[in-house]
Formats: C-alpha cells, structure tokens, sequence
C-alpha cells in the first residue's frame, strides 16, 4: 500500500544541532530521559510541515510551540524529508521566522506551498492534545474532519467564496438603501407639490392654454436636465479613467530598484518589469483611446445641446408672450414654473428611485440565492462527517460510539448577538441565549431586515425595548449579512461505553478520555501519525491490549512517530527504529538508533529503571 512517509529529519543550529536520523516506513519510538529533546524532535517535524495549531482552536498551544521552537532552533533550521504516496520524494526547509521551502529530490525549489491542504499531511498530536480532544467539541470536531481532510477542505473554501460573494452584495447595497431614504424623504414632497400646481391650474377661463403651455415649459426644464445631466456623467467617466492612467509608474515602477536587476535574479526582475511596462501600455493606450471617444461624444452632444436650448429660448419667448396676455396668470407665472421645476425634480427621484428598487431586488434574490448555496454546502459537508462518524463506529463500537448533530453547537451565533449587543444598555448575554433558544439565525435576520419588532418580541421573547434596539443594532448591512451567515457548527459527540453505561468523552475521568480517544487517533489511515507520550493516562493493561494492538494492525498501512516512555510500545509493538535521545543540559543527541534487539538495553535502562530492576520485579511477581 501506498502511504505518505516522513524519510528523514535533519536539524541544523540550536540545542539539537546535528541530529540526522533516518525514520521506518513502520513504527518509531523516540526514548529518552526527561529535557532529552525528545518532545522538540516531534514539536520541529510539526513546525517544519506548518502545521503549528489553528489560532482559532488553541492559541496558547500554538505560541507554546513556537517559543518551543525558537528557544531550541536559536537561529538555525529544520530539514525535513517526505515521500508522498505517489512515491515523490522532497525536502522542506525552514528557518525559524521564515516561510517553509519545499525543494525537490535534487534540492531545487517547488514552489510548493503547505498551506491548506497541502501535498502531504502528518496527523501531530502533542502531550495532553489526546485529552484535550475528548474536552473539546471543536477539537473533535476537526478530528472528524482528520478522515475527510481533502472533501472536507474543498467544501470549506467553497464556504469561504459564497460567504465573500454575499459579503459583497451587502457592500454594494449599503450605499444604495442611504440613497433610497434621501430620495424616499424627495419624494414625501410631492402630494404637496401637485396640490399646488392643481390650484393654480383651477384659475380663469383660459385654463386649457395656459395649463399646456406650463406642462411644454415643465417639459423643457426636465429636457434640460437630462442633457445636463449627460455631459456631467460623460465627465464623470473620464476623470474616473483618467485615475487609471499612470499608476504603474507612481505604485510600482520605484519598487524595481536597480539593485534588483544588476543581482542574481535581474533577469527575472527585468523580465518582469518588462511584461508589466508593456501590459500598463496597451492599457494607458486602450484608456486614451477611450476618452479620446467620450471627448468626442461629449463635444456632440454639447453641440445638440447648444441647439436644444436656442430652441428652447424661443419656445419660452412665446411662453412668456402667452402669459402677458392673460394679465391674471401673469403675476403667478414665476411661482407656478418654481412648482413645475420642483415637481420635475421629484419626478427625477422617482424615476431615480424606481431604478434602485429594481437593482436591489434584483440584488436580494442574487443574495437569497447564494444563502441557499451556503446552505447547501454546509449540508454537503455534514453528510461527509456523518459519514466518518459511521465509519467510525463500525471500527470501535460498541465500545466508543460518536455520532454527530447538524447545527448543533450555536456558540458563534450566542458570540454574535452579545458582540452586537454589547454598549446597547441591556443585559445582551440573556437576551443572547433566548434568542439561540427560539429564533434561528436566518429568521431573525429575517425580521430584523423587516424591522418587525412585534414578530421579535412574540417569538423571541422579548419586551419592546430589546426589540427596538436589537434591530438598531443589526440594521446595517455587514450586521445583517454577519447574521445571515453565522454558523451554527455541526457537534461531534465521542461516547465511551463504561460498566454499560455510554458516558460523554467530557465527562470521563482523565484516564477514559486517553481511552476513548487514542483509538480513533490509531485507525487507518494514509498519513503519517505523531504523538507525543500516547500512554499519558493509561494503565499498562490497555497499553497491552488496545495500544499494542491497534499498532500492529496498522503500522504496515500507516507510518507511526512516537514519544514514549513505556515499554510495551516500541518492544510490545516490533518498533522498527528506536531513537534513543540524551543530553548534557547544552546539546541534545541520539546517542544510538535501530531496532529494539538493538537498543534493547537503552530500553532496559530507560523504559525499565534497568536490568536489576526489571530482575527484581520479575523475581517479586515469581514469573519464570
């Protein structure tokens, strides 16, 4: 079978400065007295691989490490070699402060990266993490995901795109609603307006001429704007693509210093900055190009409207003769035109607002559909973890069972509301956990977009206070999308069967948790496993008949690292390499690696308390 495999670890600088060991394919057991490095050897092949844990899930873990790292590095590196299942071997690199380099077997750069889910993956687990897991569903939670990294990965990134896109609409539509609201405030105005214009038109017999002859004038003053408003646009556009012009050489034509190119990799540099200059003029040539056709637009239609209004002046010099002639419409001439253009105003913002109704209905539906999308990815991806867990559960019941509940941990919707809520001037924490109790997330969006407190009230159980000023505080758009698209987690449950009874991993005593999750950790599996001192917790008899086990079944299938100090691991288990590791306090070494007969006494020694003690126990217990 074949199987991802950690070749070899060679250290250079620090407190483990010249180790080189070459690892089995099988089972290795790292020894040693306590402040040996043994903990460092496995901490530096995690930190190597980039795999330092997540902020999210342990921060203190992670800044543990890198101190870890950094105090025993001191300025030097870790060389790591890997052979992937595809039989590739490479080497990584890395220094501490600096990215890892993954090169190639003739130690050429790959331009490889470990980000994400990388080329290869190592399952590392350091002292009391097996524990930490059974305490913590969120580490379960990526335990689970462990089985189904690459699904699992692909679907979270999906995750992470929609989210973005629906980031966006929210963006893009913020400035539309302030938009809408000052031209919702225009509009109020016109009711007022018309009933104004209405009296003026009710006036004299000549009702019909004069009422034709202000409806052409109000009808000229909106011909007017029009145009106006096309020549500003037009003008608009060109100094938004003017910006555009230059920019290469002001943002980045100083950063191509000359050093760059007369180094060693100035033909790289200039083969760069070549393609960059040609790229910015094609388009500084496409952008003149351009404006060249809107200043010829914009000098064509000047010309029409130059044309438009001498028409216009001679339309309104017949409008004015027409009003001198009805000596009682002629005081209340320049009053009604103020109403007609105010009225022409109005009508702009509603065109205007019926534009932006339009574009933002269009943009929710857009919204409402890639919510749906989300949805839909997130239940892809706990059919994948309901899976493993069956999986799971075909492997190790009916001793350890784990079963897994959709959108069963709402904690990050809980931390939302209080978050938002927070300065509000109410007790946000208990209004927080009635509204995770009885509104989902989307219906309190929902109802918050809608501003229906009411609704809040009955189904949230709030008073009208809270209401009011829950919808206060999520009424922006980035709130509402935050609310939108919070998750509620699926939650992993790991059960262990004791005395009959299935009891939660978090409520077992120290020892059970060790129990019920190392022999998840132990299953099969592709990649290489780590673990820092498995047996912490366990008494010797599960060592035996579990660990020991488990580690013979699948150490031909699945490479296996550990640092350990009982015995029955690395000679119970036929570890095909023992490192033995000693130090003088200043610099740590492997003082001798090989297989168990060849370490034997290192074992006796340090696993055992030595061959006088072991005597004596076996002479104690009367074993012939």
């Amino acid at each position: 079978m074949k199987i991802d495999r950690i070749t070899s670890l060679n250290i250079v600088g620090g407190l483990l400065d010249g180790l080189q060991v070459k690892f089995s394919r099988k089972l290795n057991c790292i020894i040693g007295a306590r402040g040996t490095g043994k903990t460092s050897v496995l901490e530096l092949v995690r930190y190597a691989l980039n795999q330092l844990p997540k902020r999210e899930l342990s921060n203190s873990a992670r800044k543990r490490i890198e101190s870890l790292v950094e105090g025993n590095l001191q300025g030097g590196r870790v060389e790591l070699g890997v052979e992937t299942r595809d039989g590739l071997r490479y080497t990584i690199t890395r220094a501490v402060g600096e990215d890892p380099i993954v090169c190639d077997a003739a130690g050429n750069p790959t331009g490889l990266s470990l980000d994400g889910h990388a080329f290869f993956h190592a399952d590392i687990f350091s002292q009391n993490e097996v524990e930490n897991i059974a305490d913590n569903s969120r580490f379960q939670l990526a335990l689970i995901d462990s089985f189904a990294r690459q699904d699992i990965s692909d679907l979270d990134k999906e995750i992470v795109a929609v989210t973005a896109q629906i980031q966006t609409h929210a963006t893009q539509m913020e400035p539309l609603l302030t938009k809408r609201a000052e031209l919702a405030e225009h509009i109020k105005q016109m009711p007022l307006v018309e009933e104004r214009l209405k009296a003026y038109a009710n006036q004299g017999d000549e009702k019909a001429e004069i009422d034709r002859a202000h409806a052409l004038k109000a009808l000229r003053d909106r011909e007017a704007k029009a145009v106006d408003a096309s020549i500003v646009f037009l003008s608009d556009l060109d100094m938004e693509i003017s910006q555009f012009t230059g920019r290469f050489k002001s943002e980045l034509g100083n950063k191509f210093a000359k050093e760059m190119v007369d180094g060693p990799n100035g033909e790289l540099i200039n083969g760069i900055y070549t393609k960059l200059n040609g790229c910015m003029k094609s388009f500084n040539a496409a952008i003149a190009s351009g404006r060249d056709a809107l200043a010829t637009c914009t000098e064509q239609i000047q010309s029409a409207a130059e044309s438009l209004k001498i028409a216009h002046q001679g339309q309104d010099i017949a409008f004015r003769e027409l009003v001198e002639k009805h000596k009682l419409h002629q005081a209340q001439s320049a009053e009604r035109a103020g109403f007609e253009r105010k009225r022409n105003e109005i009508m702009t913002s509603q065109d205007e607002a019926i534009t932006i109704d339009l574009q933002m209905k269009r943009m929710l539906r857009q919204r409402a559909e890639l919510i749906e999308r989300l949805s839909e990815i997130r239940d892809r991806r706990f059919e994948i973890r309901k899976s493993v867990a069956d999986r799971l559960n075909s492997a190790l019941a009916p001793n350890i069972t784990v079963s897994m509940q959709q959108h069963g941990n709402s904690d990050a919707y809980q931390e939302l509301i209080e978050s938002t809520l927070k300065g509000s001037g109410m007790r946000y924490g208990m209004v927080a956990q009635k509204l995770v109790r009885k509104l989902p997330p989307a219906r309190l969006a929902e109802l918050v977009r809608a501003s229906d407190a009411s609704s809040i009230m009955d189904q949230g159980d709030l008073n009208g206070d809270q209401a009011t000023k829950l919808i206060a505080a999520f009424g922006s758009q980035a709130k509402l999308v935050e609310l939108e698209t919070v998750e509620l987690q699926d939650e992993p449950s790991i059960k262990l069967k004791v005395g009959g009874q299935e009891k939660d991993s978090a409520s077992l005593s120290t020892g059970q948790k060790c129990t019920t999750i190392l022999p998840i950790l132990l299953l099969e599996g592709g990649n290489p496993l780590l673990i820092d001192q498995p047996e912490d917790n366990l008494d010797n008899r599960f060592i035996f008949e579990t660990v020991v086990d488990n580690i013979l079944a699948v150490k031909a299938d699945r490479q296996l690292i550990f640092v350990t100090h009982n015995p029955n691991i690395p000679v119970l288990g036929d570890a095909e390499l023992v490192m033995v590791m000693e130090s003088d306090g200043d610099h740590a070494q492997a003082t001798a690696t090989g297989s168990v007969d060849e370490c034997k006494d290192f074992i006796i020694t340090l696993l055992e308390g030595g061959e006088e003690a072991f005597c004596k126990r076996k002479e104690r217990y009367k074993i012939d």
